[in-house]
């Protein structure tokens, strides 16, 4: 037997178990890469709904009711609200029953029709506060509609953790989605890229 036949044939074998380790050492990388980017668009599906059908239209409407509260507080050349004057009553009344509760109809639907897609796991507080105070003002416009103007604001305050909550929460998810729309890959390219445009 030639002698160089043996180091050929141990060679070929060394160079298939090399091929052979090689092959399911990619598998493994693949699989790994291809399970951390189910994760992540997964992940991504989910902080999307929570933005699009919670946060999102959560945020927008509580945004517009601040600003719109805001604007009848410096048309009354007021601070707050109350208390509510006799002369600034009907005024109340028609920001209360075309702006304010509309969107207070609108935050507490997103709340009762959407809370499984909440961040915490157990209800806020806040947002159970909030519906309270939304359903204190259904019965006072009951009685607004009879013509009872003995009551003027909901007998449940407005919790003032509810806008924190809200404003917090959104920016959280949106800088959620935003890193993980920029995957480690792309930000390693940008990092280079950058410098190299500077």
């Amino acid at each position: 037997m030639d002698p160089s036949s043996f180091f050929i044939s141990s060679s070929l074998q060394n160079a298939a178990v090399f091929t052979v380790v090689l092959a399911f050492a990619g598998y493994l990388v693949t699989f790994w890469i291809n399970r951390m980017m189910a994760r992540r668009a997964d992940r991504l599906r989910l902080v999307n709904q929570r933005l699009n059908e919670f946060y999102g239209p959560l945020y927008v409407a509580t945004v517009a009711g601040n600003i719109a509260y805001n604007s009848l507080l410096n048309k009354q050349g007021k601070t707050q609200c109350h208390p509510i004057r006799d002369e600034d009553l009907k005024e109340w009344v028609l920001w209360m029953t075309t702006i304010f509760m509309p969107l207070n109809d609108v935050r507490e639907k997103i709340i009762i029709e959407n809370a499984h897609l909440i961040v915490e796991e157990q209800m806020p507080q806040c947002l159970l506060d909030f519906v309270t105070h939304v359903v204190g003002y259904k019965a006072m416009l009951s009685k607004w509609a009879e013509g009872d103007y003995s009551e003027r604001r909901s007998m449940i305050g407005w919790p003032p953790e509810f806008d924190i909550y809200v404003e917090h929460s959104y920016k959280a998810l949106k800088a959620e989605q935003t890193r993980l729309l920029h995957n480690a890959l792309w930000r390693l390219w940008r990092r280079f890229a950058g410098r190299k445009i500077r």
